[in-house]
């Protein structure tokens, strides 16, 4: 970690980079050569907010802190468990990084932002990987895959284009003999974005809190409790041992916490539960390893290769459905026919799958028998490959289908930012700039302040 190196050779690899000043704390053009749109830079912290303490240091939490810093803000981060955590969203061992949102109602204003990311991943691996002698952007390259020229491909080239986005369009036969060891015998059409990459999650997560740190945040490990709004303002946050951390702002990044610190978001987002496996590769074929293989995208499954800086396997979230057998409609003997009601009844959800200090993260076989059909279907070379290790997350999605960046309600110091809709944490270094300017009462683009309000309609119940 970055406190294991000499304090001579972090201030030179870092300094060099231009990250530190004198005082420890990052000057707000880290990232200056990756400009957000609807970002102001250069502006600090104020007297109504020069101290803020943000929940939550996942992949928004920390970036936000991050960023606060960087602008001269005293900053405490508290966190249940620890940045990179298990039970995080932020804890799986890698996340893609790309701007294909051509699926997305929210894809013209996330396509710009995803691109920004794309940058400042590239500028922090540039910056950090060699201080903390490691790896953590990998530019992999991302190809999308279809039978047909669908909506989603269509749209996606579109927004590319408008945003003058580096992308390929590919025949399927173009595709098959770039790419031999996938079997896309049925693929007439391939995207690709050469520049889109995959980073390591959890090694990334705590690489950015202890950068935080050695800026002069500070991590608190405990779990809070928001304090009382008094004249429009929330009045600290209590931990569990009774502790009262008190700010000029609070930021919650909670994740699938929101909701059980604000009970009113509970029918305004969802935390289903995401599953990743990492298959082993063969044994001395890089053929399934970066750099020579993209990530992909296929219906209902993405995945990637091997990143060898630790091996953790082939990546593969989704599956392919067992094939319907006729047996499945045959009447059970001396039971109810298999399409009654009685047969086909949906047992009821576990409520202890939607706390995210409760749920459990194991895998069951059935997600490991569908990830297998899905390598045998496209990576047949992986069909028998062992399964070295599987993860699992919540993640947060709202029924408007756009992130969360707005005030608690009836506060004007406390903000909420989250629900990343199963994409958040690729915009972490983008989103923690945003969220530390609006603390900072810039509100900037008033396009991003509306579509990031916090919604009014709500899920119908159950």
């Amino acid at each position: 970690m970055v406190d294991d190196l000499p304090r001579r050779d972090f201030l030179r690899v870092a300094g060099s980079a231009g990250l530190l000043l004198a005082g420890g704390c990052a000057p707000p053009i880290a990232f200056a050569n990756a400009p957000a749109k609807g970002i102001e830079r250069g502006r600090g912290a104020t007297s109504s907010s020069s101290h803020v303490v943000v929940i939550g240091a996942g992949a928004w939490g920390g970036w936000t802190a991050y960023h606060l810093r960087s602008r001269g803000v005293q900053v405490t981060l508290i966190d249940a468990y620890g940045p990179g955590n298990s039970r995080s969203t932020s804890g799986d061992e890698t996340r893609g990084i790309r701007s294909s949102y051509g699926d997305r109602a929210v894809g013209e204003l996330w396509t710009p932002w995803a691109r920004t990311a794309i940058q400042r991943w590239n500028l922090f691996e540039q910056e950090w990987g060699p201080v903390f002698r490691t790896k953590f952007f990998h530019q992999t390259g991302d190809v999308i895959m279809r039978p047909t020229r669908e909506p989603f491909i269509t749209k996606t080239i579109d927004l590319w284009t408008a945003n003058k986005v580096p992308h390929e369009v590919l025949s399927g036969d173009e595709a098959r003999k770039r790419w031999p060891v996938i079997k896309a015998d049925d693929i007439t059409v391939a995207i690709t974005e050469p520049d889109a990459g995959v980073v390591r999650c959890r090694a990334a997560t705590q690489a950015v809190a202890a950068i935080g740190q050695k800026m002069g945040v500070k991590l608190v490990i405990g779990r809070v409790k928001p304090g009382d709004i008094r004249n429009n303002m929330m009045d600290g946050v209590t931990l569990e041992d009774g502790t009262v951390i008190r700010g000029d702002s609070y930021v919650f990044a909670c994740g699938p916490w929101l909701r059980k610190l604000f009970p009113y978001l509970e029918n305004r987002m969802r935390v289903p539960i995401g599953h990743a496996l990492y298959f082993g590769v063969p044994v001395a074929d890089s053929r399934f390893s970066f750099p020579n293989l993209p990530s992909y995208n296929f219906p209902g499954v993405t995945g990637w290769p091997m990143l060898p800086v630790d091996s953790r396997g082939f990546r593969v979230r989704g599956a392919i459905a067992a094939p319907a057998s006729a047996s499945a409609s045959a009447a059970p003997a001396g039971g109810a026919p298999a399409n009654s009601p009685a047969a086909t009844a949906t047992p009821p959800a576990d409520p202890a799958q939607q706390d995210p200090d409760l749920s459990s993260r194991w895998t069951n076989q059935d997600r490991v028998d569908g990830a297998r059909r899905f390598l045998a279907a496209r990576f047949p070379l992986l069909a028998n490959a062992p399964l070295l290790e599987t993860r699992a997350c919540h993640y947060e999605s709202s029924i408007n289908g756009n992130f969360i960046i707005d005030n608690v309600p009836g506060t004007t110091n406390a903000w909420i930012a989250g629900v990343g809709q199963a994409e958040g944490f690729k915009f972490g270094p983008v989103v923690g700039d945003y969220v530390a300017q609006r603390v900072l009462g810039i509100n900037g683009d008033p396009e991003l302040v509306k579509a990031f309000k916090l919604p009014t309609t709500e899920y119908t119940p159950g």
